[in-house]
C-alpha cells in the first residue's frame, strides 16, 4: 500500500507542475496559481475527499455505489429546503439531513445483504429515485439561503480556520477517524476480509451482513454532509444539476487512491491524494488554454479506465508470482 501511495502522490506533484507550467509559466499569467484559485481548489478537493472516502469504504467490501451524486443532490437541496420553505431551525435540519443520509445507506445495505440485490442495481435505482424525489418535492425549483439570516452558517464551507478552508479541517477529521477505523478497529478488518473473500469471512464468525451494511451507512452519511458543505458553498442548489457526476470524481478518486474494485483492498491516505488529483485535472482543464473544458468526463473516463486497467494488470503480476513459488 505504500507504494501505490507514493505511486499516487507522484501523480498528484507531476500534474500539479505540469499544470502550473502550461496554464502560468508559458502564458506569463498567474491564474492557477492565484491565492484565491489554491484555497478554492483545496476547498473542493476537501469536499470531494469526503465523499470519496465514503464510496472507499463500500468499494472495499466489493461493492459499488452510485447513487451518491443523488444523495448530494437531495441533501443539499432539501437543507435549505427545509430551512426556507418551513422555516426550520439549523439545530433541527441539519441533524435530520444528515440522518436521512444514514437511513439511505441503511436501506441500501439491507437491500444487498438481505433481498440479495445487486449494489449496482440497487444504487442504480437509487440514483434515479434520490434524483426524482427532489425535483418532485421541489417541484425544481432552486433552492437557496437567501441573505442574512444564514450568512454565518456558510463559513462552514467558505470560512476560514489558521488560513486554511474549513472543509480541509473537517475532510482532516474524517480521514483520521477513517483511517483509525478502517486500520486499528475490528470491524475495520472485518471490511478488508468481506471485500476479499465474503464467504471465507462469514464461515469464521463475521457477521458479513452487517459489515457490508455499515459500509453503506457510512458512504450515504459522508454524501449527505458533503451535500450540506456542497450548497453552503454555492449558495444555492438546481435539483436538476447539483451533485450531477460527482459520484464519478468519488469513484475515479478511489480508484486511483488504491481501492480495488474486486474490494478487500483500499487506503484512505491513497484515496484523499486521488481526489487532490482529479480536482487538479479539472484544473488543468479549466486553465490551461489548449485544452478543450468540453473534455472533463473523457478525463474521468480515461482516470478510471487506467486505474481498473492497472489494478487488473498487478492482480495478473501477483498471481503469476504466487503460481512461481
Amino acid at each position: 500500500m505504500i507504494k501505490k501511495i507514493l505511486g499516487i502522490l507522484g501523480l498528484l506533484v507531476f500534474v500539479y507542475v505540469a499544470t502550473w507550467i502550461f496554464s502560468d509559466l508559458l502564458t506569463g499569467r498567474d491564474t492557477f496559481m492565484d491565492p484565491y484559485t489554491q484555497k478554492n481548489l483545496l476547498r473542493r478537493t476537501a469536499m470531494f475527499g469526503i465523499i470519496s472516502i465514503g464510496v472507499a469504504f463500500v468499494i472495499i467490501t466489493g461493492g459499488i455505489d452510485l447513487s451518491i451524486g443523488s444523495v448530494i443532490c437531495l441533501i443539499g437541496v432539501g437543507f435549505p429546503w427545509l430551512l426556507t420553505s418551513f422555516d426550520w431551525p439549523v439545530w433541527l435540519a441539519l441533524p435530520t439531513v444528515l440522518i436521512v443520509g444514514i437511513l439511505i445507506g441503511g436501506w441500501h445495505g439491507f437491500l444487498v445483504t438481505k433481498v440479495r440485490l445487486q449494489p449496482f442495481v440497487v444504487t442504480l435505482c437509487g440514483l434515479l429515485i434520490y434524483r426524482g424525489l427532489t425535483r418532485g418535492i421541489t417541484a425544481d425549483q432552486k433552492q437557496g439561503f437567501g441573505t442574512g439570516k444564514y450568512d454565518g452558517l456558510k463559513w462552514l464551507a467558505s470560512g476560514e480556520v489558521m488560513g486554511m478552508p474549513v472543509p480541509f479541517w473537517i475532510l482532516l477529521i474524517v480521514t483520521v477517524a477513517a483511517v483509525i477505523f478502517l486500520n486499528r478497529t475490528v470491524y475495520g478488518r472485518y471490511l478488508l476480509a468481506v471485500g476479499n473473500n465474503e464467504e471465507a469471512a462469514k464461515l469464521s464468525g463475521i457477521n458479513t451482513d452487517r459489515v457490508v451494511i455499515c459500509a453503506y451507512v457510512i458512504c450515504s452519511f459522508l454524501a449527505g454532509l458533503g451535500g450540506v458543505l456542497f450548497v453552503l458553498d454555492q449558495g444555492s442548489a438546481q435539483p436538476t444539476s447539483m451533485g450531477n457526476f460527482y459520484e464519478l470524481y468519488a469513484i475515479a478518486a478511489a480508484v486511483l487512491g488504491g481501492c480495488s474494485l474486486r474490494g478487500g483492498q483500499g487506503t484512505i491516505i491513497g484515496v484523499v491524494i486521488g481526489a487532490a488529483v482529479m480536482q487538479v485535472l479539472r484544473g488543468s482543464i479549466i486553465y490551461i488554454d489548449w485544452i478543450s473544458p468540453n473534455i472533463e468526463f473523457a478525463f474521468i473516463g480515461v482516470v478510471i479506465l487506467a486505474g481498473v486497467t492497472a489494478d487488473e494488470m498487478v492482480r495478473r503480476v501477483a498471481a503469476r508470482r504466487r503460481l512461481e513459488r
